[in-house]
């Protein structure tokens, strides 16, 4: 794996300014619906000890500059308490990547995972640990390994984003999280049989060479189209059509993946706009190619790609 500080120094201005962690993470923990008998200080003092851990701990062996760590935003929305300390929840990670030459940053990450349930009690150490990812209460530690998990996720797209398949290491730290996520009937979305669309699909489809296609996209779209669109677009649209043939030829092979639906989310207004200016022709052809692999939006591309 490249070195990601050296990637950046090469295609971006840094400061001087300090190494840092990798993450600039803010955390939310949201518990309006939970029942007023909770003392609402436990949730401020989870949101503080999540913040910690998400901006404190070092997830890789790169050392980053302060402005290179990546920005993310992490929302739990607790929804229920089931019995005293343990409460279900959904958590919303929303990550970027700045683009060259720009002041615009594009989504990475933006994705809702509503099937967390966890036991917390004020004050208890919430800390992620890669070698006791179970620890000795599962679903204490469910929620330190649901956020760990997307930190290596943010991290591996972010890495494949600046160099091929730059995002290894970080997968296969995923891997590891799914394989060793912690057990117990009232945890779910660590394994196949728990849905279509989860923690164990996403990861598999990153993982599984059978799917290899998708990182050749996030490196193609980002590195080559995004970072390229303000100094040449006609290149940069060039190399758009290119991560559109990926898409296709990998939706060909392997129809409705997780993978491909996760990379579509929060992209259609880029998409239109790298398209905006093109000729009729290309715009046409762009078109088809959008409306059948983005299908939720295929009305708002027929709208923007006149």
């Amino acid at each position: 794996m490249k070195n990601r500080s050296v990637l950046i120094l090469l295609s971006m201005l840094l400061s001087f300014s300090a190494l840092a962690q990798e993450l600039k993470a803010k955390v939310t923990v949201s518990a309006a619906r939970v029942p007023t008998t909770v003392d609402r200080k436990i949730f401020t003092t989870l949101e503080k000890a999540l913040n910690d851990m998400m901006n404190n701990k070092k997830w890789g062996n790169d050392n980053f500059k302060s402005n290179e760590r990546i920005e993310c935003n992490f929302i739990l929305n607790i929804s229920e308490l089931v019995e005293t300390n343990v409460y279900k929840a959904s958590l919303m990670i929303q990550a970027a990547r700045p683009v060259y030459s720009s002041t615009y940053v594009s989504p990475l990450v933006n994705f809702m995972d509503d099937k967390i349930t966890f036991r917390y009690q004020e004050f208890q150490p919430v800390e992620f640990n890669e070698n006791r990812i179970t620890g000795n209460d599962p679903l204490a530690s469910n929620l330190t390994a649901v956020f760990g998990y997307y930190a290596y996720l943010i991290l591996g797209l972010d890495y494949d984003s600046f160099a091929p398949h730059g995002g290894e290491f970080f997968f296969d730290k995923l891997q590891s999280v799914v394989n060793n996520a912690p057990e117990s009937r009232e945890i779910e979305g660590w394994r196949g049989f728990d849905g279509i669309r989860n923690r164990y699909w996403l990861m598999e489809n990153l993982t599984n060479s059978r799917y290899i296609l998708i990182h050749d996209v996030y490196y193609t779209y980002y590195r080559l189209v995004m970072d390229k669109l303000y100094e040449d677009e006609i290149d940069a649209r060039s190399q758009a059509f290119e991560v559109l043939n990926y898409l296709n030829n990998l939706n060909r092979d392997n129809p409705n993946t997780m993978v491909q639906q996760f990379f579509f989310v929060g992209r259609s207004d880029e998409w239109i706009g790298i398209f905006s200016k093109a000729s009729p022709q290309d715009k046409t052809r762009a078109l088809e190619s959008l409306q059948k692999l983005d299908i939720p939006n295929s009305s708002k591309y027929k709208s923007g790609l006149k």
